[in-house]
Formats: structure tokens, sequence, C-alpha cells
């Protein structure tokens, strides 16, 4: 069996497996969004291990692509990770797909308690070292790869999986900066964007520079897939978006209370706003920071839309520059015929492979169109 493959042209819809699923409510929230019609379920790792998760979404899915987005690299070795990686692939017959990424420096010294080390150097030679495995599992040739953080030399028969019936499965990578997008560039089939960094001035100024300036050193023809987590906020009404908005504030505030986030806060002149959620997150005020996230700054962040005008919202955010886009699931299940209806028009937005190269100047200052997502609206 080979893997569903998105056509180039047509635009990838992904969700994420929200962080608070529990495992037992893995199966029915993963039949969901198959059900709705996402292309790709994306398995974050907060709470649980994104690849035990993955796992769960795979046995219970048929059709679409199982994604950790992301997978933390640096607590585990590249060898654990690729014996991981190589059992979904082949239990799900080629729909999982490795997303890898570094984390902060504070949660991977202080969460995990491992050394932090050029990071974007140490993410090269991890995908290199992924890739270097693979090809051993494939061929059953000898594992041979001496790079700046990661050794293997040793893989004998009996601990060689061996091949697969499908492709190996294809690499994503997440970030911020410029390095990791340039690292991405290199090296990566795909590119996952960050909450926090999606803003179309990010993607043209940071993001797709990257990405061409790591593919050209590489001397690769193209860049990867670039898929945008932007969290739109959506409804089938004004008040149902309005609903969908202060839901989504907390988790925002979190994301922008971290300094390493901030580069889109600063961008669009909102830096005191991240000044401030940093020192109420410094000295432990979490229940206070989605205050900080008034709705104007919000509609300045994020997409917002109602069903009937998000396909037009996002369309002029992100149209020639994202292979794929991604969407949270309905707060009301009611809701989900509509909002499968509304996936079938996102479709038709022009992706990044569709237009080729995007214009060198940013023409976005703003996500969202104005009076979307307005205290009018609401």
């Amino acid at each position: 069996m080979t893997a569903p493959q998105v056509p180039a042209t047509r635009m990838e819809l992904t969700t994420t497996l929200p962080t608070t699923t529990a495992l037992r409510e893995v199966p029915a929230v993963v039949a969901r969004i198959e059900r709705l019609g996402f292309d790709t379920v994306h398995v974050p790792e907060t709470t649980h291990d994104s690849l035990a998760v993955a796992l769960l979404a795979a046995e219970h899915s048929s059709r679409i692509t199982v994604r950790t987005s992301m997978t933390l690299a640096f607590p585990r070795s590249p060898m654990v990770t690729a014996y991981a990686a190589w059992d979904l692939a082949r239990f799900s017959e080629g729909r999982f797909q490795l997303g890898l990424a570094t984390q902060v420096r504070g949660n991977i010294v202080g969460r995990f308690s491992v050394p932090w080390d050029r990071p974007a150097a140490q993410l090269r030679d991890y995908l290199a070292a992924i890739r270097a495995i693979f090809a051993a599992f494939t061929t059953g040739g000898p594992l041979q790869h001496e790079g700046s953080h990661y050794r293997f030399t040793r893989l004998q028969p009996y601990f060689n999986p061996g091949p697969l019936s499908t492709a190996a499965p294809a690499l994503y990578t997440g970030g911020v900066n410029r390095r990791v997008c340039e690292v991405a560039g290199e090296l990566a089939d795909g590119f996952v964007t960050h909450a926090t960094n999606s803003h179309p001035s990010h993607l043209r100024t940071v993001v797709l520079p990257g990405l061409r300036a790591g593919a050209e050193r590489a001397g690769r023809a193209g860049i990867p897939r670039v898929v945008v987590v932007s969290k739109s906020i959506t409804g089938r009404t004004p008040a149902a978006l309005a609903a969908s908005r202060d839901a989504a504030r907390q988790e925002l505030a979190f994301l922008f209370s971290t300094p390493a986030y901030r580069t889109t806060l600063d961008r669009l002149g909102l830096g005191r706003v991240g000044e401030r959620l940093a020192e109420m997150a410094a000295s432990g005020r979490w229940a206070g920071l989605a205050d900080t996230l008034d709705d104007e700054t919000m509609a300045t962040l994020i997409p917002h839309g109602t069903y009937a005008e998000l396909p037009d919202v996002l369309e002029q955010a992100y149209g020639g520059l994202a292979d794929g886009l991604g969407l949270g699931l309905p707060l009301d299940p009611d809701d989900d015929e509509d909002f499968g209806a509304l996936l079938a028009r996102l479709r038709l937005i022009p992706t990044g492979a569709a237009a080729g190269e995007p214009p060198a100047t940013d023409r976005t200052t703003s996500a969202t169109p104005r009076g979307a997502g307005s205290e009018s609206e609401s």
C-alpha cells in the first residue's frame, strides 16, 4: 500500500490533536478528524509521548497522514527515534511522518535535564543521522555516520528491522528563527510553522528566505513543503467566532510569554505585550495571562473569520505562501457538517507550489481583514 499524497497544487489541511485529549479518547477524536475531511492529524508533544499517541492515531484511522508536530529530538537518541518511526511507518502502511524540533533551552535543560549545545547544528546532525539510519534499515548495508553531535558505526543484522514496503517516513521540522529554517531547507521534506510565528510577515522575511538559503546551500532544486499552523479562529456565527477566540486566548498568551517566541510581536509593534506576558509568566501569574491579549491584539496576530469569511481571510494571508494550513476542530460537534464544507473551500486556496516563488516584499501587515473578529461582529 502506498501512502496517500496530497497533490502539490492542492492545499493540505491539517489539525492538531487537542493537547487535553486523554489516551482513551484518541480513537474517537481521530475518527472525527478523518470524518471531517482533514488530510493530516498533527500529534503534539506536551503532556504525552508523541510517538506513543501517534501509534494510537494510526491504529484508529485508515486514510489520514499521522505526523508528529513536533517530537522533541534532543531528549532521544536518533536511533531510538528511528526505530519508533520505522515501526509507525510499517504499522500505518506509510501514513506516518516524523516531525522533529528542538524546543527552547529552558525546557530542554530544566524539564528534560539534557545539555543545550548549538541547537541548529545539533538538529542538522540529528536529521542527517536519522537519514543514515533509515538508509541502513533499507539496504542492510553498514551504518556509518559521524557528525558534530552524533556518531553511529554499528548496526548488526540482528538489530536491523529491514526495509519497508513503502517509502521511509518523511522528515518534517519546525521552529522560529532563521537558522532552523535553513536547516530545514537543507535536509527536511517539510516545515511546520510555530503558532506564534505563522504571521505572513514572518513567513516572508524569515521562514521562506531561510528555507531557500538552506536549499541552495545543499544544492536542492526546491524548498520543503510549508505547513502553516496559525491557530486560525473561526466559528459558524459571529457569536461562535467570539467563543472560539476566548477559548484560544489562554493558549496563545502562554505561547507568546516565551521570549524566544516574541519575534512576531516585536515585528508588529507589540513588543510591550510580550514583555508583559514574560513578566507575568516569570512571577507565576499564569491565570492572568489571557487578559493581556485583548481582542484587537488577537485580531492583529491571528486570522479570524466565520465559516463564510475564513476562506477569503486565509487566501489573502497565505495564498501562494503555504502548501498546508492548520485549523482547530470545531468546538461544537453539531457544526461538523458546515465545517466540512469550509474545508472543501479551503482546499482551493493556491499553494506555494502552485503559485511558484512568492514575491520578496511583504504584502500583509495583519492576518485579519478590517472588521473580522471585531467586537461589533461578536
